[in-house]
């Protein structure tokens, strides 16, 4: 029961309460690059999910497997960039074959998974915070839930912005941000929530 209640805790604390984006503020690139609709922040939010799991499960093992026994625990960064951005060319690869228009759509954007900070930080964190394998599997999981989740209601929110009568100072970047601070401040309202709900069990 134990095990189940930190999972879940761990989960929706990636996901709602300590949301990457408007929390850490880490991948505010794609968060503002590629929310324009909907379509290209799902395939954007699905991509990241899959590399972060895919990079914890390769980071994690050769920290504690290399890095560790090594005593060179501060080439963890030099090492997990390099791994990110071989799954992020495997990723890359495998939609430009399989997937043509949404590799088309995502253009640009898709290489700069590889500089997304998100992906590199839910790796280090997960070492920072002394998760097990399991643990910071469920947390990038939850990481990579939250930022789908939150681009997703961002291109929904720039959706409506487009329709609006906005003042010419303020199109563009300007109203953007003001948007993006806006569900930010929408997300704080979570705070507790976790804790609330499983301090109780």
């Amino acid at each position: 029961m134990e095990i189940f209640k930190n999972i879940a805790v761990i989960l929706l604390t990636g996901i709602l309460t300590e949301n990457f984006v408007l929390s850490k503020f880490l991948g505010i690139c794609p968060f503002l690059g590629v929310s324009k609709k909907a379509s290209s922040s799902l395939g954007m939010g699905i991509a990241v999910t899959f590399v972060m799991l895919f990079a914890t499960a390769a980071t994690y093992p050769i920290y504690h497997g290399v890095l560790v026994p090594l005593k060179i625990e501060y080439m963890q960064t030099v090492a997990f960039i390099l791994i990110i951005a071989l799954l992020v060319q495997l990723v890359e690869m495998a939609m430009k074959k399989y997937m043509p228009p949404l590799y088309k759509a995502l253009g640009v954007y898709l290489p700069l998974i590889t500089t997304n900070c998100a992906v590199l930080g839910v790796t280090i964190l997960n070492i920072d915070n002394g998760y097990n394998f399991g643990e910071s599997l469920v947390n990038a999981l939850g990481a990579g839930l939250g930022f789908l989740l939150v681009m997703l209601i961002f291109s929904g929110v720039r959706g409506r912005i487009e329709r609006c009568n906005v003042p010419k100072a303020m199109q563009g970047t300007p109203i953007t941000l003001i948007a993006a601070s806006i569900v930010s401040l929408a997300f704080i309202g979570f705070g507790g929530i976790v804790d609330n709900i499983f301090g109780a069990l």
